[in-house]
C-alpha cells in the first residue's frame, strides 16, 4: 500500500490533509483525511451521507491495514508540515 496523492489543508479546521492510496493490488481509494483529534492525529476514511442524513464510511479497512495506513499518513503529514 502506498500514498499516491497527499495535500495539506489551509486554515484552522481539524482536517489537516487529504490523501489517496493505492493497494498492492493496484486498487486506488480516494478521499482519506488526516484529522487532528483531542490527543493525536488520526486517519478518517472517505464518508458519504445516507438518506437518513447520517455519515457512513465508504471504505472499511481491517485493523492491521488501518493502523499501517495511519502510521504512513501521519508520518507523511509530519514530514510535509516540517518543510
Amino acid at each position: 500500500m502506498k500514498i499516491t496523492r497527499f495535500s495539506l489543508t489551509n486554515g484552522t479546521t481539524n482536517t489537516k490533509a487529504h490523501f489517496d492510496i493505492e493497494t498492492s493490488d493496484g486498487i486506488i481509494l480516494k478521499g482519506f483525511q488526516v484529522v487532528e483529534g483531542r490527543d493525536s492525529l488520526f486517519v478518517r476514511a472517505p464518508k458519504e451521507r445516507g438518506k437518513d442524513n447520517q455519515w457512513y464510511d465508504r471504505v472499511i479497512l481491517p485493523e492491521p491495514m488501518k493502523s499501517e495506513l495511519e502510521t504512513m499518513a501521519v508520518d507523511e503529514f509530519n514530514n510535509r508540515r516540517d518543510h
